[in-house]
């Protein structure tokens, strides 16, 4: 079959590559769709495929159940479903873990499903995360990117007062649309105190950010998007937000499977109440392209692209 195959130059290309081979509790799925993701884009700079001969990206895919699982679990062949694997999912098909795969509803399509796996799962988990939010304020950096759009739109549904944070003016006025209370272009802007600050950006943004949070509130530290390292004093917690705490977040690590939450989001999607913001939609011989499109931030919400 083909796949996405990546360079060690930082680069892919569409090559062939074997076809999977399906654990027990495995779906082989027929991909129509998928979403490239920013976090894909900085394990493409080398790292992973010089460290792990084989691996092929792709976790966000929306497509056709074309093999049920062996052990008579999960979908069945023909069944239109939307999937996280743990990677390989650039390809035409890929073997996915039925706790992964929820199915579709007519109403949803393929590409709009694609952009919602990794990004949906991750603004659902944040808030769990977070806690009650109604009636509380809160702070998003990098609200105008994928896990971002998602969290705002999320966030102020549930009756969170929110603040967003997005450094392009342009993509921050769709976000009032989606619920936001206010838009500002840096953390140093915002009008705190905050209950709750929720922080993908590091760099300055984490300190700026900490330092409109409520006194015993909390900033829940979920990416360093702009990788620059954080430096933090001790002593400026004294300054305002003293006794509150930061949280490590990662999303791979909570009680519900992914095929739940997945569930959960096509749940909402059809009933008009989350809308994914797709960028781009092209096909996927040009996913190259994409991804220095993402590196260089020329896209707006998600990328994804076809399997034709």
């Amino acid at each position: 079959m083909r796949a996405v195959i990546p360079t060690t130059a930082g680069t892919v290309l569409l090559s062939e590559a074997p076809e999977p081979e399906p654990a027990a509790d495995e779906a082989l799925v027929a991909v129509e769709a998928y979403s490239v993701n920013r976090g894909e884009t900085f394990q493409l700079d080398g790292q992973l495929a010089r460290r792990w001969a084989g691996w092929r990206p792709g976790k966000d895919v929306a497509g056709t159940v074309v093999r049920a699982a062996a052990d008579g679990t999960g979908p069945a062949a023909g069944s239109r479903v939307v999937a996280h694997p743990p990677a390989y999912g650039w390809a035409e098909r890929v073997a996915v873990p039925v706790h992964s795969i929820a199915a579709l509803p007519d109403s949803i399509d393929a590409v709009t499903a694609a952009a919602l796996p990794l990004a949906g799962i991750t603004a659902l988990r944040l808030l769990r995360a977070a806690g009650p939010v109604a009636g509380r304020r809160l702070l998003i950096t990098g609200a105008s990117g994928g896990v971002g759009h998602y969290l705002t739109e999320l966030a102020a549904s549930s009756g969170a007062a929110v603040t967003a944070v997005s450094a392009t003016p342009e993509r921050g006025a769709g976000l009032l649309d989606l619920g936001a209370s206010a838009v500002v272009t840096s953390p140093a802007e915002a009008r705190g105190p905050y209950d709750v600050v929720l922080e993908s950006v590091g760099g300055d943004s984490l300190p700026a950010a900490l330092a409109r949070l409520a006194p015993g509130g909390l900033l829940v530290w979920f990416g360093q998007a702009s990788r620059t390292p954080v430096t933090l004093d001790f002593f400026d917690f004294f300054k305002g937000p003293a006794q509150a705490r930061i949280a490590h977040f990662d999303y791979t690590r909570a009680d519900t499977a992914y095929a739940d939450d997945l569930t959960t989001l096509v749940r909402l999607v059809a009933g008009g109440r989350l809308h994914p913001e797709i960028g781009s939609v092209r096909d996927w011989s040009r996913t190259a392209d994409v991804i220095e499109d993402i590196r260089g931030r020329r896209v707006r919400g998600n990328a994804v692209l076809t399997v034709g």
